[in-house]
């Protein structure tokens, strides 16, 4: 998938607060101008609209099951971790992102 065509990122949690709430505002700041929608979610209840899923890789699995069909970014760290960093710069730049 390109970059260029993403129009929905979910950051997928366990508990839906800290963290992970704050990698979605930071998306959020990053991605406003390429016209690109953030949404915070549950790993369980990722929607079936979702372009892109990002989660932590100790939810990677689960994120999988309910998201097959969809390209997933698994980081370790929630602030500043390169595979953000790759998936940011391909939306912007029009990278290709891989499933």
């Amino acid at each position: 998938m390109n970059g260029k065509d993403i129009r929905k990122v979910v950051v997928a949690c366990d508990a839906g607060m800290g963290s992970s709430v704050m990698l979605a505002s930071s998306l959020r700041k990053e991605l406003r101008k390429a016209g690109v929608a953030v949404e915070h979610t549950p790993v369980n209840s990722i929607p079936g609209d979702a372009d892109v899923v990002v989660c932590h890789e100790g939810l990677g699995a689960r994120a999988r099951a309910g998201a097959p069909d969809k390209p997933l970014v698994t980081f370790q760290v929630f602030l500043g971790d390169p595979a953000v960093a790759r998936l940011v710069a391909a939306i912007k730049d029009g990278g290709e992102i891989g499933a």
